[in-house]
């Protein structure tokens, strides 16, 4: 399970995440995406169904499309916005721009049109929880030393070989994200929202130039291997310098 791109609540229970749509196919994509990252998620495929299942489970997040059989897509947010401020993001094959408004007007977090990307689709789930309520949190930083670096979150110095390094805010924040979920491959998408915001996702350039940097003034750990990989079609990976790797 990947938690790269998820929230904790303050009770630790999983972050729960209900999709109405009534093509199971999309439902299934959304719900097995999602579950890679931690969060708990559910569907159904009718609207009214989805207000019951709102009523009685109260999701954290809701997906709704709005070409809904029988009760639509914005009857239903209407509706759902009459009794909960639970944070909704918009999924349609509609790209018009009036329907766009429409439902931001009418109380939409976010709208994503289809065919859905996975990593757009992560990284605004993450941003709209993280911005919608304050009982969700990241978990607490945490020191981190392996090999010859020392990362403080308190003091927000990194050392290497016992000499700080001279890192830019991005930089250090980068580099947190980065080391905090080590082992796991973090896609660009991601980390772009994590660091610069939902808004850019899309500027992959910014990444390129960040993690070179970082590459540079990191060098290698004391077994002679970067502590930032990339993995082609994954996105960047911090590995600690006591983990056992293959070779080259």
């Amino acid at each position: 399970m990947m938690t790269g791109l998820s929230l904790e609540k303050e009770s630790k229970e999983p972050i729960t995440i209900l999709v109405i749509d009534d093509d199971s196919y999309i439902c299934k994509f959304v719900k097995e995406n999602l579950e890679q990252h931690g969060y708990q998620v559910s569907y159904v495929l009718e609207g009214e169904a989805g207000l019951e299942k709102i009523e009685k489970e109260k999701p954290d997040l809701v997906l709704l499309d709005l070409m809904l059989p029988g009760m639509d897509g914005l009857t239903v947010l209407r509706k759902i916005r009459e009794r909960s401020r639970v944070p909704i993001i918009v999924l349609s094959a509609l790209g018009e721009e009036e329907t766009k408004v429409q439902a931001l007007e009418l109380g939409a977090d976010d709208y994503l049109t289809k065919p859905l990307s996975v990593q757009e689709m992560t990284a605004r789930v993450f941003a709209v929880l993280r911005r919608s309520t304050l009982k969700f949190m990241r978990p607490k930083p945490r020191k981190i030393e392996t090999g010859d670096l020392v990362i403080n979150p308190e003091t927000h110095k990194v050392t290497k070989g016992g000499e700080e390094l001279h890192l830019t805010p991005t930089e250090y924040k980068l580099l947190v994200e980065l080391a905090q979920n080590a082992g796991k491959a973090l896609p660009h998408a991601i980390l772009l929202a994590r660091i610069w915001g939902a808004d850019h996702t899309d500027m992959g350039h910014y990444l390129y130039v960040y993690i070179g940097r970082l590459r540079r003034k990191l060098g290698t750990a004391p077994n002679g291997r970067p502590y930032i990989f990339t993995d082609p079609g994954e996105g960047y990976r911090f590995e600690m310098a006591e983990k056992e790797l293959e070779p080259f």
